[in-house]
């Protein structure tokens, strides 16, 4: 028997490595059960119906399931470059709420709207809008990069702050708005392909697809897994470690501008008391969930989305089971402390 066998028998197998080294592989095990739990469930409440009814309602379902996470599985994805730093960034969901807003006040179609005043309706205002929104969430998480990286604040606690600050702000300057988006912008989240509204679900795997490639073979992808391994390395190695802050949590607040523009575009309305309220537990526990350690310097775009589709399945085979909603959150905190021991046990091993 050679060395390779020996260490391959002695590590306790194939499969069972693979689940100790590769969080993938866990995680892939973990969702391919819950799928199918759930697809067990769903065909034994189907009832009576043909073949074809039962696998459209089953495709239906699971694309319900994929569209309604998607924003926030778009929003982890950036949650995901900012753990690997070694950060947190808790202003995720007010971020949403102000950009939303900002959107909504830019693509107002009626006589009050900022660009339909000046006479400029139809796609030029919803191209306006859109970029409006993609630089104000990046300002946005650029405030946050400047307090965490040039003012040393704790990820944690500039975050905490932001969090209030960004909602407060919103509730207080349009307390007394009523803008009204108009119907073409609809489309951009509402537009049919076939018989399904698939559109935000095209986003979040077009975007997950370019992530993965910057985090995989660009110099940034590098320099975000090196500042989360090890910070006083990286600095002695010539990377601008402030820069790499400033740009991550940039990038986290485009990416939450995007979901906002998805949210306001789907629904035509947001309330700014409620909107994007815990979507920064929901991706914490997606990026968690997916591998990715909580101490920086590892993780991976793949492992992310694996992980809000075990978010996303949990919480439907919850209401499957009736479970109240309120003791669904209490399951996602198991998860996480589940999934934080674990990476614990490994690191200890």
């Amino acid at each position: 028997m050679g060395t390779k066998e020996l260490e391959k028998k002695s590590s306790g197998g194939g499969l069972v490595a693979a689940w100790k080294q590769n969080p993938l592989v866990s995680t892939g095990l973990v969702l391919i059960l819950m799928i199918v739990v759930q697809t067990a469930i769903m065909i034994y409440n189907f009832g009576e119906g043909s073949v074809g009814e039962l696998l459209l309602s089953l495709l239906t379902n699971w694309l319900n399931i994929l569209r309604n996470n998607a924003p926030v599985g778009i929003i982890a994805l950036g949650m995901t470059f900012v753990i690997i730093s070694g950060g947190i960034d808790l202003s995720v969901g007010s971020t949403l709420v102000a950009v939303g807003a900002m959107v909504m006040m830019v693509v107002d179609g009626s006589a009050t709207g900022l660009l339909s005043g000046m006479g400029i309706t139809g796609v030029p205002a919803y191209i306006i809008a859109i970029a409006v929104g993609l630089v104000f969430g990046a300002l946005l998480g650029w405030l946050n990069g400047v307090l965490i990286a040039h003012g040393k604040l704790p990820p944690f606690i500039a975050t905490l702050g932001t969090m209030q600050i960004f909602r407060s702000v919103t509730q207080h300057l349009t307390q007394h708005a009523n803008p009204s988006v108009p119907k073409g912008f609809l489309q951009i989240a509402n537009l049919k392909i076939g018989s399904f509204y698939i559109m935000p679900i095209l986003y979040w795997l077009a975007i997950a697809a370019v992530l993965y490639v910057v985090s995989k073979r660009t110099t940034f992808g590098r320099h975000v897994f090196a500042v989360g391994s090890n910070i006083r390395t990286a600095r002695l190695s010539g990377i601008n470690v402030n820069k790499v802050k400033r740009r991550i949590y940039m990038l986290t607040g485009m990416l939450v501008a995007i979901a906002a523009i998805i949210q306001v575009s789907r629904i035509g309305s947001m309330d700014y008391a409620s909107a994007g309220s815990g979507y920064e537990m929901d991706a914490i526990a997606a990026v968690i969930v997916g591998g990715t350690s909580m101490s920086g310097g590892k993780g991976s775009i793949v492992g992310t989305v694996l992980g809000m589709l075990i978010i996303g399945v949990m919480n439907n085979l919850l209401t499957l089971f009736g479970v109240p909603p309120f003791l669904r959150e209490a399951c996602k905190g198991v998860i996480v402390i589940v999934a934080v021991l674990l990476q614990k046990k490994e690191a200890d091993a």
